[in-house]
């Protein structure tokens, strides 16, 4: 394999990482207009109880299931009890969910510990199959499909189902939903903790990818979540794809070309895609 292909590959690998890290945060703030700092928390939580689960038990679909379940019940916690009264503003928003991020990081420290826990890779997919004559790890290949059928899905669920319907009308006019009879609070609780759930199925995806976890790994994958959501178009789920295999990709080629500058590459291109294109690469203008 030769190193552009095996950079571009990786690069795809950590897209697909980031898009699972983002697409919850893209259901939140693209479709329900909240703008939500505390989703790097529930991210790391599901990190965290997902490598607890995995550890007892030995099976990773367990741990994505508790995983997955913590990140859904902690957004519906969050939506009924904090998020409800402040829809529209977004300054609440912002300091709430900061502090929420707070609370729930230190959490982590008090339930699991401040120290890195490793995350090693189930054995069924560790180990590497050959491209092009070339080794490629099994669990990036793991991510990329995963990664993709997130997709899939989320886009089937909303484009192409009754359900779909009632939660972009409900964003849209709230007012004729619930004239329908359709609960609209119910309906926001539930697409919250939806993302929040889908967060939390990312987290644990990645932990082995990432062979460690530490209290603030949510806060330092949530910058690259925003970037990649405004990159492809707030509430644009293809458009998030896209814009983190971007981001992935042109990572990548910095970190082994030009490493000193591959933290700063990543808001270097979203500022250039907000310059050229303010409503992202596949946003609506509005």
């Amino acid at each position: 394999m030769s190193l552009t292909v095996n950079l571009l590959l990786n690069g795809v690998a950590l897209g697909m990482l980031i898009f699972l890290i983002a697409v919850g945060l893209t259901l939140i703030f693209g479709l329900m207009g909240v703008l939500n700092f505390a989703h790097g928390a529930i991210f790391a939580w599901g990190a965290y109880v997902g490598w607890a689960v995995y550890g007892a038990t030995g099976s990773f679909i367990l741990a994505i299931l508790a995983g997955t379940a913590t990140g859904f019940v902690l957004g519906f916690v969050m939506e009924r009890f904090f998020i409800r009264p402040f829809y529209g503003n977004h300054v609440a928003q912002i300091l709430l969910t900061l502090g929420l991020m707070i609370v729930l990081t230190e959490g982590i420290k008090i339930f699991f510990g401040p120290n890195i826990l490793g995350f090693d890779k189930p054995e069924l997919l560790q180990g590497v199959v050959t491209i092009l004559q070339d080794p490629f790890p099994v669990y990036r290949i793991f991510t990329i499909g995963v990664g993709a059928l997130v997709l899939i899905g989320v886009h089937y669920l909303l484009s192409r189902t009754k359900y779909g319907i009632i939660i972009r009308a409900g964003v849209q006019d709230p007012e004729m939903v619930q004239a329908l009879g359709i609960d609209v609070r119910k309906v926001f609780a539930l697409v919250f903790a939806f993302g929040a759930g889908l967060a939390s199925f990312g987290a644990v995806i990645a932990g082995p990818s990432f062979g460690s976890l530490h209290p603030e790994i949510g806060m330092q994958n949530q910058l690259a979540a925003f970037i990649v959501i405004v990159i492809g178009g707030i509430g644009n789920f293809v458009g998030a794809a896209i814009g983190a295999v971007l981001v992935g990709i042109t990572q990548t080629l910095m970190a082994y070309y030009l490493p000193e500058a591959a933290l700063a590459v990543n808001v270097a291109l979203m500022a250039l895609v907000l310059i050229l294109k303010p409503e992202g690469l596949f946003g609506l203008r509005r």
